[in-house]
């Protein structure tokens, strides 16, 4: 018999605000976090704006050795992590510790600290470069310090699966949960890859928009005028729990995790599914794991990244899912004042579903001014919308074709 879930801590770094009420108030604001790039100077590169995360302070979270024996990235999610425990109000402890586990990925990992040790071995030679170069940079190393910093020595690994990295490390989670192996879980997703070798490389797949001026604007997922992503950081994690020792503990229940699907398209390395065939198998799986219909659902929280083709075929894929329910439930795409978190986004995402449930209000998609013939969905532009949110799915794809898909439940 599989354990009931329930959503008790939520942490976010994000572009529009750190902390889960700044994230929240930046989405009912419908306020962009894209601004133009202040970490390097972006003036010969055809994209010029990204998702910074401006209000991080990095010693309000770890001391001032770990910040420098860990790359941003890492930062991010131990910063999330503590959110999440402390709204939660769960302490780790040498009586429950064996039984609370750690699964945060991302999808780039420690590109800050590649880029930065290899001018340092170019310019000094190999024996100046870091000792802590490969730890600083390895994408387990999220759950690792974490782990290390909060004594949590259930299970721990990292998942890599691009922008479907948060989605697949909380559907991971949920399932050691469900099963028994631990009693609380650590997850989500966390990036900081806002450098200039990750722009360039993003502008060589002509993936992101163009359009620098102004940067705010760029973001329009689902309108006729979008041409591409906007590269963003930040970190997304949450607090999952086995449901009855939540309710014993008194603990606040934002929402029951019921529903994990995921799956591939098998068609190309970067470009979606054209028939929508992948996104659509995992949709429909995440559904059949939460015993619910397509009519059930309230809220998708799409993966709605602003490039012409994810935004048409999700749109399908959703009218292939839905059927008639598809022109009633409303969807939106967080990513239009977020911007694209990569590898942190599925995390991010489903903290603004279980904060829509939680406050039953829609965060809308800003920027959508026209309408396009394929994606002719109800899309909540521009202004948030209170709503009676039940059940709420959150979309995740990946470069390579991954998908993963979670609903949530609003407690009962």
């Amino acid at each position: 018999m599989r354990k009931r879930v329930a959503l008790t801590g939520l942490g976010v770094v994000s572009p529009v605000g750190t902390g889960k009420s700044a994230f929240w108030n930046g989405l009912m604001e419908g306020r962009s976090g894209v601004r133009r790039i202040t970490a390097f100077d972006a003036s010969g590169f055809e994209t010029q704006i990204a998702g910074e995360v401006g209000d991080f302070d990095p010693a309000a979270y770890l001391d001032r050795k770990e910040i420098r024996r860990n790359d941003r990235f890492v930062h991010f999610a131990v910063a999330a992590t503590r959110m999440a425990l402390d709204d939660a109000g769960f302490a780790i402890t040498p009586r429950n510790r064996d039984a609370v586990g750690v699964i945060i990925g991302t999808g780039i990992g420690g590109v800050h600290t590649w880029e930065e040790q290899h001018r340092v071995l170019l310019e000094r030679g190999p024996g100046r470069v870091s000792p802590f170069f490969v730890p600083m940079l390895i994408i387990n190393m999220a759950s690792g310090i974490v782990s290390m910093l909060v004594g949590a020595r259930g299970p721990n690994f990292s998942v890599v699966s691009a922008c479907a990295t948060g989605g697949h490390a909380i559907g991971e989670a949920f399932r050691i949960v469900q099963r028994g192996d631990a009693v609380a879980m650590i997850c989500g997703g966390t990036e900081a890859a806002i450098t200039p070798l990750s722009l360039a490389g993003f502008c060589a797949m002509k993936a992101m928009t163009t359009r620098n001026d102004p940067p705010e604007a760029a973001l329009c997922p689902f309108d006729a005028r979008r041409d591409g992503f906007v590269m963003g950081e930040g970190a997304g994690v949450l607090l999952l729990e086995e449901w009855e020792h939540a309710e014993r503990r008194g603990a606040r229940i934002y929402a029951e995790l019921v529903g994990y699907g995921m799956g591939a398209d098998a068609y190309h390395v970067t470009h979606p599914d054209p028939e929508g065939d992948g996104a659509a198998l995992a949709m429909a799986a995440a559904l059949r794991d939460a015993g619910l219909e397509p009519g059930a659902v309230s809220y998708i929280n799409a993966h709605g990244t602003s490039t012409e083709y994810n935004d048409r075929f999700e749109t399908l894929a959703i009218k292939r899912v839905f059927g008639e329910h598809a022109s009633r439930v409303p969807v939106s795409s967080t990513k239009s004042m977020t911007s694209h978190l990569l590898g942190a986004a599925g995390g991010v995402e489903l903290i603004a579903c279980a904060l829509a449930i939680e406050r039953q209000v829609l965060p809308p998609t800003i920027n959508y001014r026209v309408p396009d013939p394929d994606c002719d969905l109800d899309y909540v532009p521009n202004t948030p919308r209170p709503a009676r949110v039940e059940v709420a799915m959150s979309n995740a794809f990946g470069f390579g074709g991954h998908n993963a898909i979670l609903v949530v439940r609003r407690p009962s």
